[in-house]
């Protein structure tokens, strides 16, 4: 979908804004953009296609392009990293321990494993550890986005609770979704603000991508300036972070534009990031390093 134009005014308080977040990138972190192409990561299901939610941004789409973990041995040859994932019960969390540890365990050898797990707890953290190197963590920063994009009656607290639970064991990296909630802000600045709080050192942004057969479908995603203003309110907030734009984004002249104010506003690392946005890392004397896994294995 294309840009919606900006008045002037709003343009160069967006350029002011991006050259802020530029200048603090170039203070603390070399000249390198890293274009991740998650082609050797495999992505397994530890549920197949079942969720106990019926979450408005994915309706478990997702879920039916994940390799079911029970065919994991059989399809995930030449993977040399593989992203643990499934669908969620009715408390939000992803069910990681049970028969399929012991498939995860031959799995292992030679590849590493980025865990997306849910709001679980110490003991299943605990079960898992020898399996983990990182967790990726979907933070929210507002109780009504919870309630009506996942149906829980988890709080933000649970969240919070949860990252800190998690980093006690683990590499965490949390992902804020800007425009979660049907495209409309709300919960990514409170979001942002308590990650910070919370001295996170990595962070990934996503955007909402309105997915045909969820309840979302018919929404639009935010403006790509107003995902670039919180791109730069991320790097005003976490100055040392490394900070990514995830795979879940909008296509299309959407992704021309938004990659290009990612660049802008200082973000460390895209995935597949679009030609423009790969121009304009050149322009602004950026050597761009390409991986060919997921986008927290860069770092």
């Amino acid at each position: 979908m294309p840009p919606t134009p900006l008045h002037p005014g709003d343009r160069a308080s967006l350029d002011e804004a991006l050259a802020r977040a530029w200048r603090i990138r170039q203070t603390n972190f070399p000249p390198v953009l890293y274009a991740s192409y998650p082609l050797d990561t495999a992505v397994i299901s530890l549920t197949g296609t079942w969720c106990a939610l019926d979450c408005a941004h994915c309706g478990r789409h997702y879920l039916e392009h994940m390799v079911p973990v029970g065919e994991a041995l059989a399809r995930v040859q030449g993977a040399t990293s593989c992203l643990i994932s499934g669908g969620c019960d009715p408390r939000g969390r992803v069910p990681v321990v049970g028969r399929h540890l012991e498939t995860l365990r031959q799995v292992r050898p030679g590849r590493r494993l980025n865990w997306h797990v849910g709001l679980i707890g110490e003991a299943e953290a605990e079960a898992i550890a020898p399996l983990v190197d990182v967790v990726s963590f979907d933070f929210v920063g507002d109780d009504a986005t919870i309630r009506e994009v996942y149906g829980l009656e988890a709080t933000v607290e649970d969240y919070r609770r949860t990252y800190e639970m998690l980093r006690r064991r683990f590499r965490v990296v949390p992902h804020v979704t800007i425009g979660l909630r049907g495209g409309k802000l709300g919960h990514e600045e409170p979001a942002l603000e308590a990650l910070a709080a919370m001295g996170a050192e990595e962070l990934v942004l996503l955007i909402l991508i309105p997915t045909p057969g969820t309840r979302y479908a018919a929404c639009q995603p935010p403006a790509p300036e107003e995902a670039a203003r919180l791109f730069v309110r991320a790097r005003e907030l976490l100055p040392h972070a490394w900070i990514g734009l995830g795979c879940m984004r909008p296509h299309g002249t959407y992704r021309d534009a938004v990659d290009v104010l990612a660049v802008q506003a200082g973000l460390n690392g895209l995935v597949s990031p679009s030609r423009p946005a790969l121009e304009e890392a050149e322009h602004r004397g950026l050597r761009v390093v390409r991986t060919r896994e997921c986008c927290v294995f860069s770092p």
